[in-house]
Order: structure tokens, then sequence, then C-alpha cells
């Protein structure tokens, strides 16, 4: 039987303030990924996806989806 979990990654948004447009930092991402991975947690499928704020910033995210085994 497997488990699954759905996770939106993305970066603070003190970046999006101050630079007008937040990226996901790609070491940090990776270190959210080993950290799931050492929990049993392997990645499914992921989409990337630009998310605004207040109309004005832009944040980029992305959709994880892992799954487990129970």
């Amino acid at each position: 039987m497997k488990e699954y979990k759905v996770v939106i990654y993305q970066e603070g948004l003190l970046g999006s303030l101050l630079l007008g447009a937040s990226k996901v930092d790609p070491v940090r991402f990776s270190e959210f990924l080993n950290s799931n991975a050492e929990q049993g947690w392997r990645v499914v499928t992921m989409e990337k996806d630009i998310r605004r704020m207040l109309l004005l910033w832009r944040r980029e995210a992305y959709l994880v989806i892992m799954e487990r085994d129970r």
C-alpha cells in the first residue's frame, strides 16, 4: 500500500518584494528533496508554477507529489 504527500515548495516572500521576482534556490530545493527522501518519500511528479503576489510580484514555486510505502 502507498501513501502520498503533496507539497507546494516556494521561496520566501522577501526575494519577491526586493527583486520583483523570486526563483527557487537549487541548493535549498535539493536539501528539501533529500530530507524527504530520508523519510522514505520519492518524487512521483512535479510541476513548476509562477505565482503572482499582490499583482506586482512573482514567485517561482513547485507542486511536488511524493509517495512512499506505508
